[in-house]
């Protein structure tokens, strides 16, 4: 059995109405996280808009989840970077929380050169002693190595334990790479913001990545299919697809849209630049929370413990 497995969300980085990182809000989020159930937590991901944060805010924010977390659950470090040396800072960082898993993009710098892949993988893993999760998202993001190409790297650097398949059809790809990297990878995670997350199970993995604003929701999908009940499974399912198809569009923002919604966080402010909700769009949101109230109740969250503060 794998040591890692089911729903592992991504943990937003929450900012202040100015701009500047809300520690407090960021903390919110993580125990409705862990009060909903998750199986383990992510940061910094995309969703986190770590592309957006400073060096030192990330390595500030993942000792802050150390703190918050004392060891609860697994925390997954996002280690993504433009160089090998941020990279090794960002996972050793991880390293220092007890993290289970560094999460690192493909390089683009290494496109095409499964050597100098394989080589960038090694002296990660080597510097940082933390297992590796290859991210193997499609581009701009990142590469869309071919299932050969994960395969092969797989075989060559022995660090990576994980893969979170985010190249599209992910469940043809899942498919493959459960057949042919039994003895090199323990095992395999969706993502996509969970909106195949049925498909993905179905074809072997063994858990999800989503965005984090209905956790509760998806950890009640996973226990179902995980109990034989893929009816309600896929009931579950179909209910929050419409969310997770405009949270396609709107990312963070949506994801920030839901948490104020809920009371988590004071400040739906975003770094990161995309398409804000227009008055329409906070209609429609409304109508589609409205439709799975039951699921996501919007006077209430798991966890949520503190008020949060502009």
């Amino acid at each position: 059995m794998s040591e890692l497995q089911g729903v592992f969300p991504i943990l937003p980085t929450i900012f202040h109405a100015d701009g500047s990182v809300d520690e407090t809000g960021t903390s919110n989020v993580f125990e409705y996280l862990l009060g909903a159930g998750a199986a383990g937590v992510v940061f910094p991901g995309l969703a986190s808009e770590y592309d957006m944060l400073t060096p030192e805010e990330r390595l500030h924010l993942t000792a802050c989840i150390g703190r918050w977390n004392e060891g609860r659950v697994p925390v997954i470090v996002g280690a993504s970077a433009g160089s090998l040396d941020q990279a090794v800072a960002y996972a050793r960082a991880g390293a220092d929380i007890g993290a289970a898993a560094a999460m690192v993009l493909t390089p683009h710098a290494h496109a095409g050169d499964p050597t100098a892949m394989a080589a960038f993988f090694n002296d990660l893993h080597a510097r940082s002693g933390v297992a590796i999760m290859l991210q193997n998202a499609p581009a701009p993001m990142g590469i869309g190595l071919g299932v050969d190409e994960v395969v092969s790297l797989a075989a060559r650097v022995p660090g990576i334990a994980y893969v979170k398949e985010e190249t599209m059809p992910s469940g043809h790809r899942i498919t493959a790479l459960g057949q042919r990297t039994a003895g090199s990878v323990r095992a395999v995670f969706g993502g996509a913001g969970a909106r195949y997350v049925l498909d993905e199970l179905a074809r072997g993995a063994v858990g999800t990545m989503p965005a984090c604003e209905i956790t509760e929701v998806h950890v009640a999908m996973l226990a179902a299919w995980a109990a034989g009940d893929r009816e309600s499974a896929r009931t579950l399912f179909e209910r929050t697809l419409p969310l997770l198809s405009m949270q396609a569009i709107f990312r963070w923002r949506l994801t920030k849209a839901v948490l104020k919604r809920r009371g988590l966080i004071a400040s739906d402010h975003v770094r990161a630049p995309g398409p804000a909700l227009d008055r329409e769009d906070q209609r429609e949101l409304d109508i589609l929370l409205n439709r799975i109230a039951d699921l996501v109740p919007m006077d209430s969250a798991p966890g949520r413990t503190r008020k949060p503060s502009a």
